[in-house]
C-alpha cells in the first residue's frame, strides 16, 4: 500500500512512455513482416512484454532493450510457428484479442489463456467472425471468453461481419490478419465500433508497414490479400492516455504541467482529453516539444467518452473537484475492461464522500470536497493511477496494490513523485 502525500504543484515537465496501443500493433506487424524491424520509443510494460513473448512463441525473434525503449524484431514473413504450449496472456485484453486473429495464420492449434479476470472478458463476437471465415475458433468453456482455441492454417478470406459494440479490438484484429489471407477480407461492421480512434491507429500502423486498405466510414473495410508487411525502422509516440494523468494533475492542483513529446496532431484518440479539460476551465499551451495544461476553477460538463474510454476514471477524479455534476456517456464497454471500471470508480469515489452514479451507459460525478480513503485498485492500473491524483490535494489517500501500474506504466510512481 502506498500513501500519497499532498503537495503544491507549480510548474513541471514530464515524459510519459510510448503508446501501449501503438506498441502492441507495431510488435505484431513487425513479427509478421519479412526481414528485421527496429522499433524505438516502445512501451516496456507487462502487457507489451506479454505480446512480445507470445510472438516469440509463434516464431518471431525479438531482442528487447528496456533501458533504450527499443525492440529489434526478426519477422516471420507471416509464416508463424506452431506452439507446443498454451499462450498465457494474464489480463492483457489487447494481446488476447489481436493475437487471436493472428494465430489463425499459424500452424496447428493455439490455446490462448489468461488470468481469472481475463476468463471473464468477452471474445464471442471475434470468435463468431473467425468462424465465418472457416477458421476453427472456440471458447473452451463455451461462454464466449478465454481460454480459447484457434486453429491455424491457410486463411482463404472473404466477406465477414463483425459486432464491435463491446470492443474495436475485434476489428483491429481482423485488419491486422487480413493482408496475409489468400483473398483478403471484406469486413462489414454491424454494430459500433466503439473507440474508433483505435481503429485509425491500427490502419496507420498497417499503412506504415506497407499494407493497403480501403474503408467507407467505420462500417465497411476492404483489405486485399496476398500483401506483405514491410520491415523497417519505426517510432512509437508517447502515450496520450498516460499523459492524461499529468494533465489531470494540473487541472486538480491548479498548477502547470507540460507533457513532452506529444503534439496536437497526434492520431491517438486520447489527445481529445485536453479539450475536455479546457471546457472545464483549464488553459492549454502548445509547443514543438509538448502540450501544457494549466489548471483553473473547474466546472462540470457533459461529454461523450466513447472515443477515449481509458480516460473515464481520470476524468471522474477531476470531476470530483469540479463545481456541479459531470455526466460521461457512451461508456458501457468500460464494464469489460481490466475491472468493471464504472462500478470501481463509483465505489471508490463514494469512499471519498463524492456522489457518483453509474448506469448501463453512463457515469455521473458530483463535485465536492473529497476526503482521504484507502483505494482498492481491483488489479487495475488505471484505477490506481487515476485515484493517486486525489492525493495531490487531499491527505490520507492510500493506494492498495500500487504495483499494478506495471501493466502499462512501470515508472509511474517515480514520474508522479517528481512533480513540483
Amino acid at each position: 500500500m502506498l500513501e500519497v502525500k499532498p503537495q503544491t504543484v507549480t510548474k513541471s515537465e514530464v515524459m510519459v512512455p510510448g503508446s501501449k496501443s501503438y506498441t502492441h500493433r507495431v510488435l505484431i506487424a513487425a513479427a509478421l513482416a519479412e526481414g528485421q524491424s527496429s522499433i524505438d520509443g516502445a512501451l516496456f510494460s507487462r502487457d507489451t512484454e506479454l505480446t512480445a513473448a507470445a510472438l516469440t512463441q509463434m516464431g518471431a525473434r525479438i531482442e528487447a532493450d528496456a533501458k533504450q525503449k527499443h525492440f529489434l524484431v526478426d519477422g516471420t514473413g507471416g509464416s508463424l510457428s506452431s506452439s507446443s504450449s498454451d499462450i498465457f496472456l494474464e489480463n492483457s485484453g489487447t494481446s488476447m484479442r489481436l493475437l487471436a486473429a493472428i494465430a489463425a495464420l499459424g500452424k496447428g492449434d493455439y490455446i490462448l489463456d489468461g488470468s481469472q479476470r481475463m476468463r471473464q472478458r468477452p471474445m464471442a463476437e471475434l470468435l463468431v467472425a473467425l468462424e465465418q471465415l472457416n477458421i476453427p475458433a472456440k471458447s473452451l468453456h463455451d461462454n464466449g471468453c478465454p481460454p480459447i482455441r484457434i486453429g491455424g492454417g491457410l486463411v482463404e478470406g472473404g466477406p465477414v461481419q463483425i459486432d464491435c459494440g463491446v470492443s474495436s479490438q475485434y476489428l483491429s484484429a481482423l485488419l491486422l490478419m487480413a493482408p496475409l489471407t489468400k483473398n483478403g477480407l471484406e469486413i462489414e461492421v454491424i454494430k459500433g465500433p466503439v473507440s474508433r480512434p483505435y481503429v485509425d491507429l491500427t490502419l496507420r500502423v498497417t499503412e506504415r508497414f506497407g499494407v493497403k486498405s480501403e474503408h467507407q466510414g467505420y462500417n465497411r473495410f476492404s483489405v486485399a490479400g496476398g500483401q506483405h508487411y514491410r520491415a523497417g525502422q519505426y517510432l512509437v509516440e508517447p502515450d496520450c492516455s498516460q499523459a492524461g494523468y499529468f494533465w489531470a494533475a494540473a487541472a486538480i492542483s491548479g498548477g502547470e504541467i507540460k507533457v513532452r513529446g506529444i503534439k496536437a496532431d497526434s492520431i491517438q484518440g486520447d489527445i481529445g482529453f485536453i479539450r475536455v479539460l479546457e471546457k472545464m476551465g483549464c488553459t492549454l499551451g502548445f509547443a514543438d516539444d509538448g502540450i501544457t495544461v494549466i489548471g483553473g476553477p473547474l466546472q462540470a460538463l457533459e461529454v461523450d467518452m466513447g472515443d477515449m474510454p481509458d480516460l473515464v476514471p481520470t476524468l471522474a477524479v477531476v470531476a470530483a473537484f469540479a463545481k456541479g455534476t459531470t455526466v460521461m456517456s457512451n461508456v458501457a464497454h468500460l464494464r469489460a475492461k481490466e475491472s468493471d471500471r464504472l462500478a470501481a470508480v463509483a465505489t471508490e469515489l463514494g469512499k471519498m464522500g463524492i456522489t457518483a452514479t453509474c448506469g448501463d451507459d453512463f457515469i455521473t460525478v458530483t463535485g465536492g470536497q473529497p476526503r482521504g480513503a484507502v483505494i482498492k485498485t481491483y488489479d487495475d492500473h488505471r484505477i490506481a493511477m487515476s485515484f493517486s491524483l486525489v492525493g495531490l490535494k487531499v491527505a490520507g489517500v492510500k493506494i492498495e496494490d500500487e504495483n499494478c501500474v506495471g501493466k502499462s506504466f512501470p515508472d509511474y510512481w517515480s514520474v508522479f513523485g517528481g512533480l513540483k
